[in-house]
């Protein structure tokens, strides 16, 4: 016969919320280091944009401008 025991079954029971719980904790994991990185890269190009204002670069300004909007846009923020 295939029956198992209690203890067999709490295990694979344990086993599986296990599965369960390190996916979600793998997902927030990535997501957090997603927003981290968005955060680094807006940051960069903000002051680089704020650069073009000051030294009235209008080429530079339009340039970081469409880097940002492609950010903004490839994290869905």
């Amino acid at each position: 016969m295939n029956e198992k025991s209690y203890t067999e079954l709490m295990k694979i029971g344990a086993m599986k919320r296990q599965k369960k719980e390190n996916y979600v904790q793998d997902l927030y994991i990535e997501m957090l280091l997603a927003e981290v990185q968005l955060n680094i890269e807006k940051e960069k190009l903000l002051k680089k944009i704020d650069c073009a204002i000051d030294h009235r670069d209008k080429k530079a300004f339009f340039l970081l401008s469409g880097q940002l909007r492609e950010l903004t846009k490839r994290f869905g923020t």
